[in-house]
């Protein structure tokens, strides 16, 4: 299974609505087709 490469710009959006907004991280994650995992890493 290959890692998929998101742009920087993608990962700070994806985390600004977490830590800025306000929203929890498995709506976020669920939302953007990402892991949470992957989010936290961020």
């Amino acid at each position: 299974m290959s890692r998929q490469r998101f742009p920087e710009e993608f990962k700070i959006e994806a985390v600004k609505q977490v830590t800025e907004r306000g929203y929890p991280v498995a709506e976020v994650a669920s939302r953007l087709g990402v892991s949470a995992h992957s989010l936290y890493q961020w």
